[in-house]
């Protein structure tokens, strides 16, 4: 008898989504465990008062990932997901007084280079600029795509006409290291440092290839009428109208293992979904801590608390500002960005002289937000923050002094804001740890420190036959279009591996891949 592969995944954050969508467009039956009330994982929306902020990623790059993803669905760009260009990428402010503002366009941001730091700095950044490119151009295709390689694989792939491209990515050299070949002033080198953040690192530690990111932004940056948790809800609605089912307020308990293969996963509640593979969208800690049972357990290696990523300590608020010109991204610079990574990763504590970053959501290209002048606007504010050992608290009054100091330094910028205290969401490593279960509150899985650890975040294949992983603590690493990439990788993997091994199921094969 001819029956349809049933797979289960646990989770929907983008990872999850995007292996549901795809696994349901080539038959599959899928159902999604999701132990919040909606899809979106880390991408969240907080009510603060009167306003639904999004409270996670900000920032829509890579646009071709979601492009190709729909692709393959067989879907046009949802309606409703309305992307934006932003052609500023980010102001960014300093102590000193001084600001900077980058955009899109080399030209543009060199010219504003130029007039805050000279023209050698502006010489310096053009250079950086084609040196983030090439790493780009040669990780692209031979590791951000592909399923997880190993150095060897790597260099394998690359081939003979490859491999002057892999010498030139740095995997050896610091971020911030590398960065002294191109910029001497060093508000500049603590700008283009910050890029190491977008995966949860110091750029103290991280290697030099994370300037990718640089050529990231440049491809395109866009914001999202919806916001960033509107992308979920529109792959979800794509993966519900090709046959998936969503489970909501249900939490996975174990994962049901016979003869050495999953079976299935029962929930919390006591409810059991049979299944011929499922698919896993958490952080793979949870697995190795034994949330989801013994079998699983053995199926992924923890992550020592040391080889954690970041965590963050952010509020979400509806407020009046006045003063400094916010932008749709803003970043309020440290004193000392040493002493900041250093109270993180070596003294697990919240900084004392913290980077700020602020996302005023309400406002485009224009300086000023939407809506009618005076009109309090949509704040999300972050600083980076150590995560908890084991499972402790942050003491109070740390949280309070850090808080207290934040915004302190907003003020120092010329930032006023004002805003009822009783409706800003604080979120700290502790909720962080609630919310993703294993993590102690990192974001981004491991950290990327050091040349070793972009091989050692584990693949979409585990030792369990039948258990697939995603999310942004598996390769290819963390970040919205990056997580998406390893649904993708978990999708594939898993239909070649049913098609192989189960020729009673209907085929449901893996079919022709957009490489646009």
């Amino acid at each position: 008898m001819v029956r349809t592969p049933r797979v289960i995944v646990i989770g929907a954050g983008i990872g999850g989504l995007v292996a549901a969508l795809l696994l349901a467009t080539r038959g599959y039956e899928v159902t999604v465990i999701e132990r919040a009330e909606k899809p979106g994982g880390k991408m969240r929306k907080v009510d603060a008062g009167a306003a639904k902020i999004d409270a996670g990623p900000t920032v829509f790059t890579m646009r071709w990932v979601f492009e190709e993803i729909l692709r393959e669905a067989q879907a046009e760009w949802p309606q409703g997901l309305v992307a934006k260009p932003l052609h500023r990428l980010a102001r960014h402010a300093w102590t000193d007084g001084a600001n900077l503002d980058l955009f899109t366009d080399i030209d543009r941001s060199a010219d504003a280079i130029a007039d805050f730091a000279g023209t050698a700095e502006a010489e310096g950044y053009r250079r950086f600029c084609a040196r983030a490119a090439a790493v780009y151009d040669t990780l692209k295709d031979s590791f951000i795509r592909a399923s997880r390689p190993s150095p060897l694989a790597l260099t394998q792939r690359a081939g003979l006409s490859g491999l002057p491209g892999l010498l030139r990515i740095s995997p050896f050299t610091t971020l911030w290291d590398a960065l002294g070949d191109y910029f001497r002033d060093a508000r500049l080198r603590q700008l283009f440092g910050r890029y190491a953040t977008y995966c949860g690192s110091s750029p103290f530690a991280a290697p030099a290839t994370l300037m990718l990111v640089a050529h990231v932004e440049k491809e395109g940056v866009w914001t999202l009428d919806a916001g960033m948790s509107g992308l979920a809800e529109a792959i979800a609605t794509l993966a519900e109208r090709r046959g998936a089912t969503f489970v909501f307020e249900q939490e996975a308990s174990c994962i049901l293992v016979e003869r050495g293969c999953v079976a299935g996963v029962e929930t919390h509640g006591g409810a059991r979904f049979p299944a011929e593979a499922v698919v896993f969208n958490g952080d793979a800690s949870a697995l190795a801590a034994g949330l989801l049972g013994p079998e699983a357990a053995r199926a992924a290696g923890p992550t020592p608390s040391s080889a954690r990523s970041l965590s963050a300590l952010t509020w979400a608020t509806l407020a009046s500002t006045s003063g400094f010109p916010l932008a749709y991204h803003n970043v309020f610079f440290s004193e000392n960005y040493r002493a900041e990574f250093d109270d993180i990763f070596v003294r697990r504590r919240l900084p004392r002289t913290p980077t700020i970053y602020v996302c005023a959501q309400d406002r485009g290209e224009q300086d000023a937000p939407t809506g009618a002048p005076g009109r309090p606007e949509r704040l999300f504010c972050l600083v980076n923050a150590p995560v908890l050992e084991r499972t402790g608290e942050i003491d109070s009054a740390e949280l309070r002094a850090c808080q207290e100091t934040t915004f302190q330094r907003l003020a120092r910028s010329g930032l006023e804001l004002s805003f009822d205290p009783a409706s800003c969401v604080r979120t700290g490593p502790a909720e962080f740890a609630r919310l993703f279960p294993a993590t102690g509150g990192a974001l981004y899985g491991q950290a990327s420190h050091g040349w070793r650890s972009s091989f050692t975040r584990p693949g979409s294949s585990t030792s369990l036959r039948g258990l697939y992983l995603a999310g942004g603590s598996t390769h290819p690493g963390p970040g919205v279009p990056m997580a998406a990439l390893s649904g993708r990788l978990a999708a594939h993997r898993l239909m070649a591996d049913l098609a192989s091994t189960r020729r009673s199921f209907r085929g449901a094969t893996l079919g022709g891949t957009s490489t646009h």
